[in-house]
């Protein structure tokens, strides 16, 4: 049984308080009070493990910055010249 079931079981069903929990299991209070969140949202999935790729990349190349060097590459090969970086740099 994983850590969130257990729990979840304590206070949902055994009926403990969060401070009990807290201390028995040392979890952080965030990361409760979050379980449960989700918990009463979502039901059973909220034991399911999730993705920790970020939902943004600040860093990530403009679509139009992608959609222009694609473009340059098709012109490159249709006139028969390399296509690489050093190229459409």
């Amino acid at each position: 049984m994983s850590k969130a079931r257990l729990v979840i079981t304590a206070i949902e069903v055994e009926g403990r308080t969060a401070a009990e929990v807290i201390a028995a299991y040392g979890v952080s209070r965030s990361w409760l009070y979050e379980l449960l969140k989700r918990y009463r949202a979502e039901g059973e999935a909220a034991f399911a493990p999730r993705s920790r790729r970020p939902h943004k990349s600040p860093r990530a190349t403009p679509p139009a910055t992608i959609e222009l060097v694609l473009q340059l590459r098709k012109q490159l090969r249709d006139t028969g010249l390399d296509a690489g970086a050093d190229t459409i740099g």
